[in-house]
Parts: C-alpha cells; structure tokens; sequence
C-alpha cells in the first residue's frame, strides 16, 4: 500500500510536469499558465455551486429522519473533485470534471460502492457496513 501512494504521489506530478512542459512548449509559457488558471477558477465555481446542492439536499434528508446516504457520496466525490481541480495540472483536470458529471459520477459510485464492499465482507459474506447508491 505504501508502495501505491509513494507511486501516486511521485508518478503523478512528474507526469502532470511533463504535459505542462510540452504544453508550455506548443501553446507558449502564458496561455498555459492562463489555461491553469482557468482550469482551477472554473472548476472550483463549479464545486461551490454542486456543493451547495447537496448540503441542502443532506439538510433536507436528515430533517426528514432518512439516511442522507447518496448525498454523502456525492459530497465526498466534490470534495476529492475540489481538490484535484485546484491541482494544477491536466490529468487532474480531467479527473475533477469527470467527478462533477452527475452521470460519470453515479458510475464512479456505483464501482466504489461495490469494490467497498468487497473489500469490508468478513469470513461469512456479510458487509461491516451498510452501503447503497
């Protein structure tokens, strides 16, 4: 495991270096930089706007006495969508726009939710916890 994330934490900006440098390169050190930029105020005004709708929505469900289960999910996708568009860089980019498409990011879930639950099944087939999308 420690593996994965030193790998994660070390491949990944190099690469995001690396495409920033050729971009840097084609389109000229500015319009990168703008594009950056760019990339970051929008996805995060994004966010804001997603994030407010589901804290409503959570609001919502727990003043009804209901789970707020799917809201939860969609909260954290934000969150980890906030925080790789803030990432300078255009992998991450894609990556937290394809997590703000309610559509890629019911499927991101729908995978999530399984491989949990997969991975917290004790000996005799029953989950830790409780999980529903």
């Amino acid at each position: 495991m420690i593996a994965k994330l030193i790998l994660l934490f070390t491949a990944v900006p190099l690469i995001e270096l690396f495409i920033l440098v050729k971009l840097g390169t084609v389109m000229g050190v500015w319009p990168t930089v703008g594009l950056v930029i760019l990339t970051g105020v929008i996805g995060a005004y994004l966010v804001r706007l997603q994030g407010i709708k589901v804290a409503t929505r959570i609001k919502e469900k727990i003043e009804s006495g209901r789970m707020p289960t799917e809201e939860l999910w969609n909260g954290a996708f934000l969150l980890v969508a906030g925080a790789t568009l803030i990432t300078p860089g255009l992998i991450t980019d894609i990556l937290g726009f394809t997590m703000l498409i309610p559509l890629t990011r019911s499927v991101l879930k729908k995978y999530l939710v399984r491989w949990t639950k997969e991975k917290w099944l004790d000996d005799q087939g029953e989950t830790y916890m409780d999980i529903e999308v």
